[in-house]
């Protein structure tokens, strides 16, 4: 692992900063790469100190943990603290840091394997400093009745936070999996630069649900991918709703014929935030499926931008690909784009794009209002409204706190 790190650094320090979508001014010589909280991992809450429990039962966190979730891991500043699981002993459920010396066999045949360090800057970032995370296996033809979450929180100016995530789902086994992120708000700018990466097996099924609520002083750039087996199927449910600055394309590599991904996701942008966000679906197997959706909202000068790609193989014949990409602009002076690259390399296959940009409607603004309902109450029921196709994939806890979200 020292060896690697130092391999990755170098990349790091050769790499340039990436060209396309929002400008990138980043100091990376101002951010603090690791804080310790001083703090052994527990399983009890009452271990951990009283602000630090207080933050998280205010996130709704340990609320969660006891009405809807198999398992949690929460993530302080660069280290898991709290963990908990009451699944089987045959999965695998800890932090990555933890998974390294207890699965040493099982880490190495995955970590890097899809997500190589060299890709760009920051996944040459993250592979020298990576710290926390989650590791899970689920073993075959196992299947979760209830979500595992992930909890992920700065709360230090001019933090970096590298959280490295493998998950495999093996054969025929199924797995919902949640993760939240939130930061506190700071002069300086903090830097969130995190790797994914998803295994999911023949006939296995992968729901990966997240809303990220960071603060607008966050650069959130990270690298999400799934490669997905024979007849398997993958899901990614993403929410951008905080930060400074967003780069993220959720990736599906559909390997195996007949596999499956999807991609649903939503961005809202408001003043000072410039959010690129979409999807990567690359079809290699036979009769393949995917499809793409995102949702964007762009308030009081904000910038929020699909940028995505879809490719078919010439291998992959008889498959089908669908993308829409629908954006409000909430006034005159915010900007939404959209970036997408299609591509079919043989002649059975279909792909479909369809975008749409509008603005808030005034007939139904007056409408609303005749009823009774203010100006910004009838804003936030139409955007509610436009979310409704995200909101119906999220698990029904995080439907309700992104209405709270949005609300505010």
């Amino acid at each position: 692992m020292t060896d690697f790190r130092l391999q990755s650094l170098e990349a790091f320090q050769t790499l340039k900063v990436p060209s396309f979508g929002p400008v990138l001014d980043i100091n990376f010589d101002e951010f603090l790469y690791y804080k310790s909280t001083n703090q052994e991992v527990t399983n009890d809450w009452n271990q951990i100190d009283e602000k630090t429990r207080g933050l998280f039962c205010d996130l709704g966190v340990i609320d969660a943990e006891k009405k809807y979730l198999a398992g949690t891991s929460n993530q302080y500043e660069s280290e898991v603290i709290y963990h908990n699981a009451n699944i089987s002993k045959d999965i695998i459920f800890m932090s990555t840091d933890e998974a390294l010396q207890k699965h040493p066999k099982l880490f190495q045949k995955y970590f890097n394997s899809l997500v190589n360090y060299k890709e760009n800057k920051f996944t040459a970032l993250n592979g020298a400093v990576w710290s926390g995370g989650t590791f899970i296996y689920i073993p075959p033809f196992t299947k979760l009745d209830r979500p595992l979450q992930s909890y992920f929180r700065i709360d230090t100016a001019a933090l970096g936070q590298f959280e490295r995530t493998i998950i495999i789902v093996d054969e025929g086994a199924e797995l919902s999996y949640i993760e939240g992120c939130t930061a506190r708000s700071y002069s300086k700018n903090s830097l969130h630069a995190g790797v994914v990466e998803i295994f999911v097996g023949k006939n296995a099924k992968c729901k990966y649900s997240t809303i990220q609520n960071w603060s607008t002083d966050v650069y959130n750039l990270v690298t999400k991918r799934a490669i997905v087996d024979e007849k398997g199927k993958m899901e990614w449910v993403d929410g951008n709703i905080g930060s400074k600055v967003t780069m993220k394309y959720p990736s599906c590599i559909l390997k195996g014929d007949y596999a499956v991904g999807n991609s649903i996701s939503i961005a809202y942008a408001k003043q000072a935030q410039f959010l690129d966000a979409g999807a990567k679906m690359i079809h290699l197997g036979k009769y393949t499926k995917s499809n793409i959706v995102s949702k964007s909202i762009a308030e009081k000068g904000g910038i929020a931008n699909y940028r995505g790609t879809t490719k078919i193989q010439k291998n992959a014949i008889c498959s089908e690909a669908h993308v829409k990409c629908d954006t409000i602009l909430m006034d005159s002076i915010s900007k939404s784009d959209t970036y997408p690259k299609n591509m079919v390399s043989n002649d059975s296959s279909v792909l479909e794009h369809e975008a749409s940009v509008s603005k808030v409607s005034e007939e139904k603004m007056f409408y609303l209002k005749c009823k009774g309902l203010s100006e910004e109450e009838a804003k936030e029921l139409l955007i509610l409204g436009f979310m409704e196709d995200f909101k119906k994939e999220l698990p029904m806890e995080y439907a309700v706190e992104l209405n709270r979200l949005l609300k505010e």
